[in-house]
């Protein structure tokens, strides 16, 4: 994402050749690029993005000056390089898009026309720029985000019975009476029967209506079930 360069580094150098009879001539060690770059001067394409590329503040009658992000690295080259550079602004504004017919325009298309030796700016690298462009390695990545409000919790003291709907509850609310008064039902008759078998009369519920077979036990009964329907058993 630092910036692009097309034209300087195409030139061929030759270090050294090799044949069958005569073998190696010359040397394979690579001499440095600041040897070859001292007192050129590079004409550089740039666009303004906060804070990678800025205009600072000119003294009157004086050219054009520049800084930012992208600015201090082209500085910190240049001073370690020793090559000079003359900086411009793109015309048209852009980073650089293929065009219908082929041509690229913006930062990209001054450097295919040679008419730009470097582009420093925000550019971002896609594939299509790589085929025609060389990079540098990119120093920032940054992805699309969303941000969202965070919801206010409020809390609801009738937030248990969110899980069903009113209409369920009803029909629980009613089921547990019905089904107790079936059961009691059920356990008075079957008492009526062993009563009827062993020729005694049937006992009254003990403890005041609250006994074992009394209704308030049966309707207990069902209410346990429904709390208990979740509840894992461990052994």
């Amino acid at each position: 994402m630092f910036g692009a360069l097309r034209g300087l580094l195409e030139k061929t150098i030759e270090l050294a050749t090799w044949d069958s009879v005569h073998g190696l001539n010359g040397s394979l060690k690579e001499s440095r690029i600041e040897n070859g770059m001292q007192g050129v001067t590079v004409k550089v394409v740039t666009l303004l993005e906060d804070p990678f590329v800025m205009v600072a503040e000119n003294i009157l009658g004086q050219p054009k000056r520049y800084k930012g992000f992208s600015i201090d690295v082209l500085d910190a080259l240049a001073k370690i390089l020793g090559f000079k550079y003359e900086i411009y602004q793109v015309a048209d504004s852009k980073y650089g898009s293929q065009l219908p017919n082929g041509s690229w325009n913006g930062m990209i298309g001054d450097l295919i026309n040679k008419r730009a030796d470097l582009a420093v700016s925000a550019i971002t690298i896609t594939p299509e720029r790589e085929n025609v462009v060389d990079f540098s390695k990119r120093y920032l990545d940054y992805s699309v985000g969303i941000l969202l409000r965070k919801p206010e919790e409020k809390i609801n003291i009738f937030s248990l019975f969110a899980p069903f709907d009113l209409a369920v509850w009803a029909c629980i609310a009613a089921a547990i009476p019905v089904v107790g008064v079936l059961i009691f039902l059920l356990n008075r008759l079957q008492a009526l029967r062993s009563s009827a078998t062993q020729n005694a009369p049937p006992g009254p519920p003990t403890n005041g209506g609250v006994g074992p077979g009394s209704l308030n036990s049966a309707i207990w009964i069902v209410y346990g079930a429904f709390v208990h329907q979740g509840e894992r058993k461990r052994w």
